[in-house]
């Protein structure tokens, strides 16, 4: 009986994370050492990354006018900055090896981010497992070479700074993975109320110019001289999606897909569920309906400070990856390499909803077979959705009952929250 409580213990002790996460670190390098060794590499948008690089290094800052092989530049200006690093540090993009040795290292640093996330959220042991064991994440990472690692990189950097409180670096942080593929936007509502309710009004606000005016600092080597084509590429909201890649909406006829009404549906479900977890979930620390939760915006609350202490490192993890996941349920389209948005989201995630760590694993399992379907089909799309709907229904119900009960020492915490 004494092992298996020791056993128990190991595996639900937020404290035990300590060690485990560097020994899952060692191991995780071991396996990425692996995969270079051993897989070959698949080209598909690299080549095109480092056309795009070549005509930036003669002189084009019009966006209309930087093509590759496979397609436009269709991402910010942080993502041309990063690439014009490998660029020369591979020797114009030829050495391959060298590239996936450097996402790799990404690769290891997010994952070694992420675990401090978890960290702070005083996640159990039991699920940190689930975050270096996805071969699609492996794959986006080291044999794909993605701009997605490094938006993924700075997102979790900023939500780590949100939790210590570094809430200029967030800001800034969050900015530049935003300057690295727009799918950043979709935590943006959650990280406005978590400003608005750990700082109040002035703050909140100055963190906003923060963003802004780190965006714009950015872009402007494009925006001084080609502001409409900046914009209308690098944030392109009315992208055409092609049905044939898309991971998720495959177990739907293709004119459907293609049709406005299912786009407009998306949306209106989209906006339907960040309202849903805003007037319910996202504005607990307030302690206020969600009407006099609105008067925060131009009336700072006596008890601001009383609010601010409330926002734990737990709730901001939850709120931010919450919104990100309800962002991916109701994406037009998904494409593989959208998965890294995922799949450090949603141990955490399935987690908070209070599912049995049997049936978190088994729909971590799902969801992992899923998305290394290739091409998709209906059976593995339907999983895709499946699984992001299981989750965001999970994460609300999960947290309803967040804030209800107040510690004595200041309603501060959280009294089911652990302390170590």
């Amino acid at each position: 009986m004494n092992i298996i409580n020791q056993a128990l213990d190991l595996a639900s002790n937020p404290k035990h994370a300590r060690w485990l996460s560097p020994l899952l670190l060692v191991v995780d390098a071991v396996l990425c050492g692996l995969i270079i060794w051993k897989i070959p590499y698949t080209e598909i948008d690299w080549t095109t990354y480092m056309q795009h690089i070549e005509l930036y290094l003669k002189g084009e800052r019009d966006y209309r006018k930087i093509e590759g092989s496979t397609g436009p530049l269709v991402y910010p200006a942080v993502h041309v900055y990063i690439y014009r690093a490998l660029y020369a540090l591979t020797n114009h993009g030829t050495d391959i090896q060298l590239a996936q040795i450097i996402f790799g290292l990404v690769y290891l640093v997010t994952l070694a981010v992420v675990m401090a996330c978890y960290r702070m959220a005083k996640a159990p042991p039991y699920i940190f497992p689930l975050l270096i064991l996805s071969k699609r994440l492996h794959s986006i990472f080291i044999l794909r070479c993605f701009n997605d690692c490094f938006a993924v990189l700075g997102l979790f950097l900023a939500i780590f700074a949100y939790q210590r409180r570094w809430w200029y670096a967030g800001s800034l942080l969050y900015t530049t993975a935003l300057g690295v593929k727009m799918t950043v936007l979709l935590p943006l509502p959650a990280i406005g109320i978590v400003l608005l309710q750990a700082l109040g009004t002035t703050p909140a606000v100055t963190q906003a110019f923060v963003m802004f005016q780190g965006a714009v600092a950015y872009g402007y080597p494009f925006l001084h001289y080609h502001t409409p084509s900046y914009l209308a590429r690098a944030f392109e909201f009315t992208r055409q999606f092609m049905y044939k890649w898309t991971v998720n909406w495959k177990f739907v006829d293709e004119e459907t897909f293609l049709s406005r009404p299912f786009a407009l549906s998306l949306l209106a479900a989209h906006a339907g569920l960040l309202a849903l977890f805003a007037i319910t979930r996202w504005t607990k620390p307030s302690q206020r309906p969600f009407k006099e939760f609105l008067s925060l915006i131009w009336n700072e609350p006596i008890d601001q400070n009383t609010i601010g202490r409330r926002v734990s490192p737990r709730f901001i993890m939850t709120t931010i990856l919450t919104a990100n996941i309800i962002g991916m349920l109701c994406a037009r389209s998904l494409h593989y390499q959208f998965y890294a948005y995922i799949a450090w989201v949603t141990p955490f995630l399935l987690w908070r909803a209070g599912l049995h760590p049997i049936l978190q694993y088994a729909l971590w399992g799902a969801q992992e077979w899923a998305w290394n379907v290739y091409p998709s089909t209906p059976a593995s799309s339907m999983t895709v959705v499946g699984v992001l709907a299981v989750t965001v229904a999970g994460a609300w119900w999960g947290t309803r009952n967040d804030f209800e009960d107040i510690m004595t020492n200041g309603g501060t915490r959280p009294q089911h929250e652990h302390v170590e």
